[in-house]
């Protein structure tokens, strides 16, 4: 059995893409913690940034681009924060890795 986003990705499960090409694929959080609240998912399932290898240098550079590249289209020219909940204690819910794209709010730090 597949994983949430593995079954987003293939159309399992519906979602309205906000941007997709050959290696990612970007939809909204169904709990948005910001006006602007999308996860840009990779379509090769790997479960955390920590089981990522070198062979996934080129893919973790384009998924942070293709965050850049929707924060661009959203008009985010104030700013944005970019996220990757790794594992358990960093808060990751999803066995699947994705970056956050939060923007629309000014950001706190530590995030609250």
């Amino acid at each position: 059995m597949s994983c949430i986003f593995c079954q987003i990705i293939d159309g399992s499960i519906p979602s309205k893409a906000i941007y997709q090409d050959e290696h990612c694929y970007a939809f909204a959080d169904v709990k948005p913690q910001a006006p602007v609240h999308i996860l840009v998912v990779p379509r090769q399932h790997i479960v955390s940034i920590a089981q990522a290898g070198k062979e996934h240098t080129s893919l973790l550079g384009h998924l942070q681009w293709a965050a850049a590249e929707i924060a661009r289209t959203k008009g985010l020219t104030q700013g944005y924060r970019t996220v990757i909940n790794t594992g358990e204690d960093g808060g990751q819910t999803v066995g699947h890795i994705h970056i956050h794209l939060l923007g629309g709010r000014p950001m706190a730090w530590p995030p609250g």
